[in-house]
């Protein structure tokens, strides 16, 4: 049974609700631990945030076990802190075993507690958080945030909205290292088995492996001539063309070992064996497109290249930026408001801006009905889109590309179109932060994975600047006190 918290009060244990943090403290840590703290002394807040947890982590206990599975506080303090600071599960580890006001966070007390979290407790637990979870939770975040404001419910909000990518852990991709990663894993997983079942065949898979890689590193030293001379071209083609021939010959002869040993296997019940047939299809494709590109002289279509055999999601986008012609891992597009909380998000498998421009401020609307302005730049712009906003929002501020028709003029010439237009930039400002989350390179692992990256990102983002809420709050009251006692030490002279 997976508990909310220990309702179990502990020797020397801090109340969270009387946890002092340091006001004028620039860290992150300070700032992200006062909008958990926020969300746990609010009652209302807290019941909806627990629900939510204690809902989707319900089926992750083993009821076969008789110990408890982590809290679910625990779990969520962890798993946004690790966001908001964008560090890896080491650090995360050294300041949950470390840290006293963390500590005291997560419940423990002071010397008596001696809890020591493992690297693997943290990974396995802060993996369940679900996306679709983190969205719900996102949402009463906002709502007090807003409420913190003394924002009312009737107040307008105005919104911009800007698509990023999110870079996924991948090396650049050619069509050779690719086959190279491939039979790196066909031959390394094939030989353990082997050696683990007793099948013979296998014994010399790391000569195998080193034979591939010599015949890879070849591959990637030889150049096509650039030289005048017609035979001295010629001549070097055919060296290239040797070279690849060899590369594809070695590899393909591997892969048709390999799947006669997967048959011998089949009466084993290897675990891995799915994986390597995976793997193998990946190289036949890398020793397919090598052939056609390079012995064949084809040209191999965008829709067949895959970037990545381990994030197979990685998508190349190009955006046309200074300096970075090319950017590997998929695009996600934000919305912002004027307080600059993020309302929503949606990750762009496969997709363009003017693709997700009415979807982003439909679902925003569906959860904030008082959104009413939001703004974009002219990637999003289509006349279908700018059609469809202008019956949902009262002010749609999407730039036309090209060349404006008099009555494009007159709608991007209003003054509410300009002054929008000119607070779109600070949406930078937003991807900045959120980059400095997490969202600048996603080191989790697969579709799921980076789903709940961005999605935990998001809700420490919001954390982040709700504390910053509570920490300037606090600022102002201690100066007020400051003043109060200066003013009655000056009269008591």
């Amino acid at each position: 049974m997976r508990m909310i918290q220990d309702p179990q009060v502990q020797f020397g244990q801090v109340d969270i609700a009387k946890i002092q943090f340091d006001a004028r403290s620039r860290d992150d840590i300070p700032a992200a631990l006062k909008g958990l703290q926020y969300i746990y002394i609010t009652p209302e807040v807290r019941e909806k945030v627990f629900a939510l947890l204690e809902a989707s982590l319900a089926s992750t206990a083993r009821k076969d076990k008789g110990r408890p599975g982590m809290e679910v506080w625990k779990i969520f303090v962890l798993g946004t802190l690790k966001s908001a600071l964008d560090c890896d599960f080491d650090r995360l580890q050294e300041l949950a075993n470390n840290h006293q006001q963390l500590r005291q966070m997560l419940g423990h007390s002071g010397w008596a507690d001696t809890h020591y979290y493992a690297m693997q407790t943290l990974v396995d637990n802060i993996t369940l958080l679900k996306p679709e979870t983190l969205v719900e939770i996102n949402q009463v975040v906002v709502e007090c945030g807003h409420a913190l404001l003394k924002k009312k419910p009737c107040d307008e909000l105005h919104a911009r909205c800007d698509s990023f990518v999110v870079e996924t852990d991948v090396h650049y991709p050619t069509d050779t290292n690719l086959l190279w990663d491939a039979m790196r894993k066909v031959l390394n997983g094939i030989g353990q088995a082997c050696e683990k079942h007793g099948v013979s065949g296998w014994r010399q898979y790391r000569y195998n492996l080193r034979q591939v890689k010599k015949h890879f590193n070849r591959t990637r030293k030889v150049r096509y001539s650039n030289s005048t001379n017609p035979q001295q071209k010629v001549k070097r083609e055919q060296e290239v063309h040797e070279t690849y021939r060899a590369y594809l010959l070695i590899s393909t002869m591997l892969i048709e070992r390999t799947e006669v040993s997967l048959i011998e296997l089949a009466a084993h019940d290897l675990i891995g064996a799915e994986a390597i047939a995976r793997y193998i299809k990946h190289a036949r494709r890398q020793i397919d497109q090598i052939e056609r590109r390079v012995l064949k002289g084809e040209i191999i279509a965008h829709e067949e290249k895959v970037f990545s055999i381990f994030e197979e999601h990685t998508e190349w986008v190009c955006k046309g930026k200074a300096g970075v012609p090319v950017e590997l891992g998929v695009r996600v597009c934000v919305l912002e408001d004027q307080h600059q909380f993020i309302l929503h998000h949606h990750i762009m498998w496969k997709e363009t801006d003017d693709k997700v421009a009415v979807a982003m401020v439909d679902a925003a609307q569906q959860r904030y009905p008082q959104l009413r302005q939001c703004s974009f730049d002219k990637g999003f712009y289509t006349p279908d889109n700018l059609t469809a906003l202008n019956e949902s929002l009262d002010l749609a501020v999407m730039p036309k590309k090209g060349r404006l028709k008099q009555e494009d003029q007159a709608r991007e010439s209003d003054e509410r179109f300009q002054q929008a237009r000119r607070k779109h930039s600070a949406v930078e400002s937003c991807i900045n932060n959120l980059e400095n989350r997490g969202l600048s390179r996603c080191r989790s692992y697969g579709k799921a994975g980076f789903e709940r990256h961005v999605a935990l990102a998001i809700v420490s983002c919001n954390l982040h600047r709700l504390g910053l809420i509570l920490q300037r709050n606090e600022r102002k009251r201690l100066q007020r006190q400051t003043q109060r006692n200066q003013k009655k030490l000056a009269e008591a002279a």
